[in-house]
């Protein structure tokens, strides 16, 4: 099966989710919209073109998508941090609080994609079908995890604050958010590796 399609449709779904999330919010600043959507769309291009065949062919093509993709989420993370944060803006505790939620989180992400990675290569091994995902090994495994830590420091060194004004108009979301995703991203790596065993198991 060619799963050509399904990879662009999530690709152009990734492009159209800071409009299809903002928009019924009631964020009506353009400026806002665009540069998100600008910025999704940029890695769903670079990720289509790694599909394409330069994941194979260009070294650092995979590094450039997933420092792109993880600062996408940390440009999220990052201004719900700010605001959830309960230590006084300005302080050292402050500073370390943020970097570390916004780091910490891209990475948990991140641990969970490559187990997806991993997942998807499982059953396309035991039921021989082309997986939608594709995982490349443990040393690609390494340097995705350590491209996506790359893209959430940049986020936090260049105070990247797009989504702040969304965070700042709904500021009891911020600490639903961090948690949610702290317990989605955890709940979800336990349940890929349990799946992961039992596949194993299962040869």
């Amino acid at each position: 099966h060619d799963y050509r399609q399904e990879k662009t449709g999530i690709a152009l779904g990734i492009v159209a989710a800071p409009s299809a999330i903002l928009l019924p919010l009631g964020v009506g600043d353009p400026s806002l919209v665009w540069d998100l959507t600008l910025w999704a769309a940029a890695a769903s291009f670079l990720h289509s073109l790694g599909m394409l065949g330069l994941y194979e062919s260009v070294d650092w093509w995979d590094h450039l998508t997933h420092t792109l993709s993880a600062g996408v989420l940390a440009a999220v993370f990052y201004p719900a941090s700010l605001v959830a944060t309960q230590f006084r803006p300005g302080t050292s505790e402050w500073t370390l609080a943020v970097a570390g939620v916004t780091v910490g989180l891209t990475f948990t992400a991140g641990i969970a994609w490559e187990l997806l990675e991993l997942v998807a290569r499982e059953l396309g091994e035991r039921y021989d079908i082309e997986p939608v995902l594709v995982h490349y090994g443990r040393r690609d495994t390494v340097l995705d995890l350590v491209f996506d830590v790359v893209g959430a420091v940049l986020v936090v060194a260049f105070d990247v604050r797009l989504f702040l004004p969304v965070v700042e108009r709904y500021p009891e979301t911020a600490g639903v958010l961090l948690t949610g995703t702290a317990v989605g991203c955890a709940i979800g790596i336990l349940a890929l590796t349990a799946a992961i065993i039992a596949l194993r198991q299962m040869e």
